[in-house]
């Protein structure tokens, strides 16, 4: 059974860690004896090489780790075994000049496994390569299953199954996965790996942006991927039945390697059905019931897809008071909900809703963003306040039956991309909901807006899908070009605002 996480942090390796360190890998490998590094081998690594020391934690407990060295290339092309190619266990190898990161060890705890927690100590490593601008990760992986098929299979031809997917190695399979490919076959690597009959797989991993003239890197992400999800209506049996196809999306979008997914507004809206015999204002207050068990669930989701999801919205009921929110749940773990701040007369009229009064930009690890909820989006003071927080992109989960309806959101949300220079993504939903009332017709066409000028497309418009069809939208945005667009545009809205003559402010900041 899966360990539950509330929140997750990478970060680099602390001698603190080391009692947690210890434990975590004794349970990781429990087939090799004296299995665990000595804190005076930590205490080196730190000394010689603080920055390629990860360690993962789930609720605070250290559950994984990747060690890494910078090597000689030379060293590598020697075909050396573990021993050789960290000196002995000394380390002297290490070489701050060299060209190779070295990857000397990494594990997840046994119980912590099947959340992807392995691929971002792999991300981070890749990060680090290019960041230091290495030519490429090297490492000797095991491959544990080979003893089961030694007597039958020789190494290279066990190696070329896996590559195929005809067998699975819990090490070498995940390698591949991780964009790996194989260099060669090393013998004699790991003295008592019994289980892989002491042979080793050499992997490399190239770094795309090595520069053989090192230069100063912008180390800051730049290029944000977005996952926008134009959702179905369709009737759902239950919550498990709408769980399962929000997961077919997120996994989708993550597959992508996406930093975000996108759910429209009201995404939910077919659960509703079993209460068609209630009131509007009643079916939509049991509705409600679901805001909960979805956030918790997107918040696993969020950890095991390493993905930050938009939750589109839902209606919600607050010490009596119905809100239509969504929660934004980031890939550490954590959440935070919003709220729509201007109800449509609609809403008052049939469900009897109140907007929220929570007007706020987002921290997350791809910068400061707002999300909007459909109407908000009309009213551009709004937009105005999260772009004075230095928000990069506006995201806005929307939901409209017809198309002047729609024609409104889509207009106002490119207006808001222009004036305040700023992306902004908008999702909604398609389909006919016939057994749902007051919810039985939508039309949307999801896209991506930008600012209007010479690093943007002419139209303002970065992608968008067919409209009233089921699909994602997978959009590549860049923040650098809006802090080039800020200083150097032709045209420059938020610094040209006469705010000698006017302002706009939050009345309770």
């Amino acid at each position: 059974m899966q360990t539950k996480i509330k929140k997750v942090e990478l970060r680099n390796l602390e001698l603190d860690d080391y009692k947690q360190l210890k434990k975590s890998m004794i349970k990781s490998y429990p087939e090799l004896e004296d299995s665990y590094w000595k804190e005076q081998d930590i205490e080196k690594l730190l000394d010689l090489f603080s920055e390629g020391q990860l360690v993962i934690l789930a609720d605070g407990k250290v559950v994984g780790a990747a060690f890494s060295l910078i090597v000689d290339e030379v060293l590598v092309d020697k075909n050396p075994n573990y021993a050789k190619i960290t000196g002995n266990f000394t380390f002297s190898t290490h070489n701050p000049k060299g060209e190779i990161l070295y990857g000397i060890d990494v594990f997840i705890h046994p119980e912590y496994r099947g959340l992807r927690l392995g691929r971002r100590l792999y991300d981070a490593r890749k990060e680090l390569c290019e960041k230091l601008n290495l030519k490429a990760i090297v490492f000797a992986g095991r491959i544990p299953n080979y003893n089961k098929y030694a007597e039958k299979l020789t190494p290279k031809k066990y190696i070329e199954k896996v590559k195929l997917k005809e067998l699975h190695d819990t090490v070498l399979s995940f390698q591949l996965s991780n964009d790996f490919h194989v260099m060669r076959i090393m013998k004699n690597y790991l003295a008592g790996d019994t289980d892989s009959k002491e042979f080793a797989v050499l992997l490399e991993w190239n770094n795309i942006y090595y520069d053989e003239s090192p230069q100063l890197i912008n180390t800051q992400k730049s290029i944000i991927r977005l996952g926008l999800i134009q959702w179905q209506m369709r009737p759902l049996i239950n919550l498990d039945a709408l769980f399962e196809q929000a997961e077919f999306f997120i996994d989708a979008v993550s597959g992508y390697k996406s930093d975000f997914a996108v759910f429209p507004e009201l995404f939910i809206a077919p659960l509703m059905a079993d209460y068609n015999h209630l009131s509007e204002p009643d079916a939509i207050r049991e509705l409600a019931k679901y805001a909960d068990p979805i956030r918790k669930k997107f918040q696993e989701f969020a950890i095991s897809y390493n993905i930050n999801i938009i939750s589109g919205s839902m209606p919600y009921l607050e010490n009596g008071t119905l809100y239509n929110v969504g929660f934004l749940c980031k890939r550490d773990g954590t959440s935070e909900m919003y709220y729509k701040i201007h109800i449509t007369p609609n809403e008052v009229l049939h469900w009897g809703m109140k907007g929220g009064s929570q007007i706020k930009t987002f921290d997350t690890d791809c910068g400061k963003i707002g999300i909007m909820i459909c109407y908000d989006v009309e009213f551009p003071e709004l937009s105005r306040l999260l772009a004075d927080e230095e928000m990069n992109i506006l995201f806005v989960p929307f939901l409209t039956d017809t198309q002047s309806g729609y024609t409104r959101v889509r207009h106002c949300a490119q207006a808001r991309a222009i004036e305040n220079e700023c992306y902004v993504a908008i999702a909604g939903c398609v389909g006919n909901l016939p057994k749902v009332n007051n919810m039985d017709i939508q039309y949307a066409q999801t896209a991506v807006f930008t600012p209007s000028d010479f690093a943007f497309p002419s139209t303002g418009i970065k992608a968008e899908t067919t409209p009233n069809t089921e699909m994602t939208l997978i959009v590549d945005v860049d923040l650098n070009l809006l802090k080039e667009l800020h200083e150097h545009g032709s045209a420059r809205i938020l610094k040209d605002r006469r705010t000698d003559l006017y302002e706009i402010k939050k009345l309770n900041p």
